[in-house]
């Protein structure tokens, strides 16, 4: 009976730590995404390619304080962000077409690390490869959560909160 009684609340105990936390991203954010063109390795693959070679200059040309900074830059910089799409497929050699949109567009719900990050349609910069049919990257350029490499000292949860507070 005793074992029974201990094992019950490990459990219990385990059931309540993986509860996931909810967040709300301030609607005073912007967010990006890639879209892969499917599934496969090799869209997985220029999807991620195009990712490592875009965040150092999105990181460089969105360092601002103010959303309305960072807006700006977003869309002075759209040529830039194409060339450098452009560049990294015409690399790979595939004959992929894609598409940049910075405006209004919908994202599916997400949870990662255990936070849930809702549905809807938010501010964002979009960059859909081929059919736009498979997995996607994401994170938020301002405040600047995707430019923050997580390591295992790093209480993700905490810092994404401190961001927000920062900011708003």
């Amino acid at each position: 009976m005793k074992k029974i009684l201990i094992i019950s609340t490990i459990i219990i105990t385990l059931l309540v730590s993986i509860k996931e936390e909810k967040i709300t991203i301030p609607n005073e954010a912007i967010r990006f995404r890639v879209v892969a063109n499917s599934n496969s390795k090799e869209d997985q693959l220029l999807k991620k390619e195009i990712v490592n070679n875009l965040i150092p200059t999105i990181k460089e040309t969105t360092n601002y304080d103010s959303i309305e900074d960072v807006r700006k830059s977003i869309k002075d910089n759209i040529s830039l962000y194409t060339k450098i799409v452009d560049k990294t497929i015409k690399k790979s050699n595939l004959n992929k077409t894609f598409h940049i949109n910075y405006g209004k567009n919908h994202f599916p719900e997400k949870t990662y690390d255990n936070i849930i990050y809702e549905e809807g349609d938010y501010e964002s910069l979009v960059i859909t490869l081929g059919g736009a049919k498979g997995k996607n990257f994401w994170c938020i350029l301002f405040p600047p959560l995707c430019l923050v490499e997580k390591d295992n000292t790093t209480n993700y949860k905490s810092y994404i909160k401190e961001i927000i507070n920062k900011y708003f």
